[in-house]
């Protein structure tokens, strides 16, 4: 599987590989912080600008994203590269897809073959591979021909590619499967929990979600059987525990554990999303809304589609049309744009890309609008 930069980042999904959910900043963080320069369109063009509008690096590109590690991704042609923050092109624009920089190295492809480049700009690891992801706890993912392993920032295949199918490092440890039997390895390779489960997740808090025979539960690092595998699914299996609860379905219904595996959220929604900034989302008779860990909801249960809050705001949807709410369930920037849920609404570094009148731009916790047409 590979990435489509043109398809699949241009509807912000800059965080999936890149940043866990998004924790650039403290959880009760609600103050609006922006990064030095801003992505900027200008008429169908991109460049960057500044907290004012100023623009600093003109708009000439096709795309931009922003700023991570101090390099961002710019588009020309269909093509990818990376500038830095005076304008200079770090690499040619020459790349079929990339991505952004995490633990100063970035995956990139040309001619079907993917590698990875340094903040120089060089090919530091051979793109020789069918698919590469991004750095996670100083290891990364690489496939070829349908096997996958793992290598080292200097490019040494540290983990043999031996896996059909492999995640990334979570707390040291990495999930991976053969002939659809699941386990997970640490980062020298050896197989701390054996290849025994027929699905499993990152480990999170301590815990990771497992299945057998149909069945879901969590473990510990030691393989230990911490929440009995009796649950009909963790609905929320990426995340798994988040802020000291997970949500899981019984009997088609969602709600939450807590580590000691005791219900304490009723499970009776007909979706649930693990806790972030202290509220969850879930649903109810087709609406969504939010809950806090009382089991109160303090966001009505309202919104046609939602996501979770990052940054002190949420992303919620009614007819079609999205905007943001705060804490208290206030819409503090109007549901008005057209962003669907085919991409990631959540805010990073204080931003978050919109799609209005057809045309994506950035705007602010404020609702400032950082593009002219």
């Amino acid at each position: 599987m590979k990435m489509n930069i043109k398809n699949v980042f241009k509807i912000f999904l800059i965080a999936i590989c890149f940043f866990d959910t998004g924790e650039l900043f403290s959880q009760s963080d609600t103050s609006l912080k922006l990064p030095e320069l801003i992505p900027y369109r200008k008429g169908n063009k991109w460049g960057f600008c500044n907290k004012d509008k100023k623009i600093i690096i003109p708009a000439k590109y096709d795309f931009t994203m922003p700023f991570t590690e101090g390099l961002a991704l710019v588009e020309l042609n269909n093509k990818w590269g990376f500038v830095n923050k005076e304008g200079k092109e770090i690499t040619p624009i020459k790349y079929v897809n990339a991505e952004n920089f995490k633990d100063e190295r970035a995956p990139v492809e040309l001619n079907d073959k993917m590698g990875y480049v340094d903040k120089e700009g060089k090919e530091v690891i051979p793109l020789k591979y069918d698919a590469a992801w991004s750095f996670c706890e100083g290891l990364a993912q690489v496939k070829i021909n349908e096997i996958w392993g793992f290598v080292d920032k200097e490019g040494k295949e540290v983990i043999p590619l031996i896996y059909d199918g492999v995640g990334d490092f979570s707390e040291g440890l990495a999930y991976v499967y053969i002939n659809g039997m699941w386990g997970f390895v640490n980062k020298e390779g050896k197989e701390v929990i054996p290849l025994k489960y027929e699905w499993a997740w990152d480990f999170h808090e301590g815990l990771a979600g497992v299945e057998i025979n149909g069945k879901h539960g969590f473990i510990d690092r030691e393989g230990k059987e911490i929440i009995p595998l009796k649950y009909d699914d963790i609905f929320d299996g990426r995340f798994g525990f988040h802020e000291g609860l997970a949500a899981v379905r019984l009997n088609n219904k969602c709600g939450f554990i807590n580590k000691e595996g005791i219900e304490v959220i009723t499970v009776k929604y007909k979706n649930a999303y693990s806790f972030k900034e202290g509220l969850a989302l879930v649903r109810l008779n087709e609406k969504w809304g939010y809950i806090n860990k009382d089991e109160k909801v303090v966001v009505p249960l309202i919104y046609d589609k939602s996501f979770r809050f990052s940054e002190g705001l949420a992303a919620v949807s009614l007819n079609g049309k999205w905007g943001f709410v705060d804490k208290e369930g206030n819409e503090v920037i109007p549901v008005k744009y057209e962003t669907g849920v085919d991409g990631v609404i959540e805010f990073r570094e204080g931003l978050v890309l919109v799609k209005l009148n057809h045309k994506l731009g950035y705007i602010d916790k404020n609702g400032n609008e950082y593009w002219e047409d």
